[in-house]
Protein backbone atom coordinates (compact mmCIF):
# COMPACT_ATOMS: atom_id res chain seq x y z
CA UNK A 1 0.00 0.00 0.00
CA UNK A 2 1.29 3.45 -0.86
CA UNK A 3 1.61 6.07 1.85
CA UNK A 4 0.76 9.50 0.49
CA UNK A 5 0.86 11.30 3.82
CA UNK A 6 4.56 12.12 3.71
CA UNK A 7 5.41 12.53 0.05
CA UNK A 8 2.09 13.39 -1.50
CA UNK A 9 2.35 14.31 -5.16
CA UNK A 10 1.67 17.98 -5.63
CA UNK A 11 -0.67 18.73 -8.47
CA UNK A 12 -1.38 22.35 -8.98
CA UNK A 13 -3.84 23.46 -11.54
CA UNK A 14 -3.04 26.87 -12.90
CA UNK A 15 -6.07 28.79 -13.97
CA UNK A 16 -5.15 31.23 -16.67
CA UNK A 17 -7.02 34.50 -16.42
CA UNK A 18 -9.57 34.96 -19.19
CA UNK A 19 -7.60 37.62 -21.01
CA UNK A 20 -9.61 37.85 -24.21
CA UNK A 21 -12.92 38.00 -22.41
CA UNK A 22 -11.55 40.52 -19.89
CA UNK A 23 -10.24 42.79 -22.63
CA UNK A 24 -13.48 42.48 -24.60
CA UNK A 25 -15.49 43.61 -21.56
CA UNK A 26 -12.91 46.31 -20.83
CA UNK A 27 -13.25 47.77 -24.34
CA UNK A 28 -17.05 47.70 -24.21
CA UNK A 29 -17.14 49.42 -20.82
CA UNK A 30 -14.48 51.94 -21.88
CA UNK A 31 -16.44 52.88 -25.00
CA UNK A 32 -19.65 53.16 -22.98
CA UNK A 33 -17.98 55.38 -20.37
CA UNK A 34 -16.29 57.64 -22.91
CA UNK A 35 -19.28 59.86 -23.86
CA UNK A 36 -20.27 60.32 -20.23
CA UNK A 37 -16.72 61.20 -19.23
CA UNK A 38 -16.55 63.80 -22.02
CA UNK A 39 -19.79 65.28 -20.74
CA UNK A 40 -18.66 65.42 -17.11
CA UNK A 41 -15.28 66.82 -18.17
CA UNK A 42 -16.96 69.56 -20.20
CA UNK A 43 -19.34 70.42 -17.35
CA UNK A 44 -16.47 70.60 -14.87
CA UNK A 45 -14.56 72.84 -17.28
CA UNK A 46 -17.63 75.06 -17.74
CA UNK A 47 -18.16 75.47 -14.00
CA UNK A 48 -14.57 76.05 -12.92
CA UNK A 49 -13.18 77.65 -16.10
CA UNK A 50 -10.01 75.63 -15.83
CA UNK A 51 -9.07 72.21 -17.14
CA UNK A 52 -9.80 69.34 -14.74
CA UNK A 53 -6.87 67.27 -13.50
CA UNK A 54 -7.90 64.15 -15.41
CA UNK A 55 -8.92 64.29 -19.03
CA UNK A 56 -11.99 62.53 -20.41
CA UNK A 57 -10.03 59.54 -21.72
CA UNK A 58 -8.27 59.06 -18.38
CA UNK A 59 -11.62 59.20 -16.60
CA UNK A 60 -13.17 56.60 -18.90
CA UNK A 61 -10.07 54.41 -18.59
CA UNK A 62 -10.18 54.51 -14.78
CA UNK A 63 -13.90 53.73 -14.77
CA UNK A 64 -13.31 50.72 -17.03
CA UNK A 65 -10.44 49.59 -14.76
CA UNK A 66 -12.79 49.74 -11.77
CA UNK A 67 -15.91 48.17 -13.30
CA UNK A 68 -14.42 45.32 -15.36
CA UNK A 69 -12.83 43.39 -12.44
CA UNK A 70 -16.10 43.76 -10.53
CA UNK A 71 -17.86 41.83 -13.29
CA UNK A 72 -15.36 38.98 -13.12
CA UNK A 73 -15.40 38.89 -9.31
CA UNK A 74 -19.16 38.39 -9.21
Amino acid sequence: MTDFTTDAPVTRVKHAPPKREFYAYFVIIFLAALPLSFLTWALAFGRQMQLPEKGPIARAWSQARIITPMIFAA
